[in-house]
C-alpha cells in the first residue's frame, strides 16, 4: 500500500474515535429518576424551582455553595447543590435546566441555566 493511503486510513481511524468519544460523553435531557439510576453519568434535567422552599445560600460562610429545590417535568422534587455562587436573577427564573450527577439523594449541579422571563417577552424583540 502507498505510504499516503496508510496515512488517510489513520486519520480516518482517529477521527472516528474522537467522534465516538464525544458521542459516549456526551449528557442527555432526564429525570431525576433517571439520573438516580446511573449517578455516574452527566444528565440536564429541566425543572421549575420551588419557591415555597428557603434557599441555602451564605456568602460570608462559603461563597461556592448554594442550594435549593427544584421540580423536575415529571414532578419528582429534589434538592439541589451547586457549588458556586448564586446565580444572577435566580428568583425571576421560570424554568431551569441543571447540568449535573445525582450523589446520594441529592443532585450535584455542574452549571445551572436559568430562562427568564423578561428576555423572551414581544416587547424585547429587535426584529
Amino acid at each position: 500500500m502507498k505510504r499516503s493511503y496508510i496515512i488517510a486510513l489513520i486519520v480516518i481511524a482517529l477521527s472516528v474515535g474522537a467522534i465516538m468519544l464525544s458521542i459516549a460523553d456526551s449528557s442527555t435531557y432526564a429525570t431525576f429518576e433517571t439520573a438516580a439510576e446511573n449517578p455516574a453519568r452527566t444528565y440536564h434535567v429541566i425543572g421549575k424551582v420551588n419557591f415555597d422552599k428557603p434557599f441555602e445560600y451564605n456568602p460570608q460562610q462559603d461563597a461556592n455553595l448554594f442550594c435549593f429545590y427544584m421540580t423536575d417535568s415529571i414532578g419528582a422534587e429534589k434538592k439541589v447543590v451547586y457549588h458556586n455562587a448564586k446565580p444572577q436573577d435566580f428568583e425571576k427564573s421560570e424554568q431551569i435546566v441543571v447540568v449535573g450527577k445525582m450523589q446520594g439523594v441529592d443532585f450535584t449541579a455542574e452549571q445551572v441555566l436559568m430562562k427568564c422571563p423578561s428576555k423572551y417577552t414581544e416587547e424585547n424583540k429587535t426584529m
